[in-house]
């Protein structure tokens, strides 16, 4: 099995190349919580809403379900066996929450826009939030991260990992809803 916070560098500088990369096309839209809270800012439509969230859910199968392919091993997303359910809850929720405000604050305030480093800025936090809070709740901090590989995992019959998925459907975006009211209330 392949772990998802085997290497958090590698994924934060991943994540900023993605932003490059994707922000002149869909907004680099990869998170179903960063839409919902795109949407909530009125930055996206309901209506593109839905085509991005069914795209990454689609794409996050997909690629654990190359990972699989290519190296005969699963992407492993599951909290620590010590961890309490309130500090599994939390970490997603915490962590998708100050991800969120990033994201808004140099890739969609206007006072910092035009700026070069929004790239830089949203995969350092990833790699920052995966450091502190992967070996605690997993750290998908997404949706589509904590879905695609878990129902890979499921088909492939290896043990009951649904059990966790809502962990990483809730904590997200939750903190990404209150993150975007937050944004919008008290920053905006």
């Amino acid at each position: 099995m392949i772990g998802l916070t085997a290497n958090p560098i590698a994924i934060g500088a991943i994540i900023a190349i993605m932003v490059y990369v994707g922000i002149h096309i869909s907004g680099a839209h990869y998170n179903p919580a960063v839409t919902v809270a795109m949407i909530i800012r009125r930055l996206t439509s309901p209506k593109e809403a839905v085509y991005y969230i069914l795209s990454q859910l689609i794409g996050a199968f997909l690629a654990a379900l190359f990972v699989f392919w290519f190296n005969s091993a699963l992407i492993y997303i599951e909290p620590s066996e010590t961890a309490s359910v309130f500090q599994i809850l939390f970490i997603e929720f915490a962590f998708t929450f100050f991800l969120i405000l990033v994201i808004f604050y140099v890739a969609t305030d206007n006072r910092t826009s035009g700026n070069s480093y929004y790239g830089l800025a949203i995969g350092s936090t990833v790699t920052i939030i995966s450091f502190a809070g992967g070996g605690i709740s997993g750290g998908a901090f997404n949706p589509a991260v904590g879905t695609g590989p878990i129902l890979v995992d499921a088909i492939m019959g290896n043990g009951n990992p649904l059990s966790h998925l809502w962990y990483y459907l809730v904590g997200p975006i939750v903190g990404a809803i209150i993150a975007a009211f937050f944004y919008k209330f008290y920053i905006d």
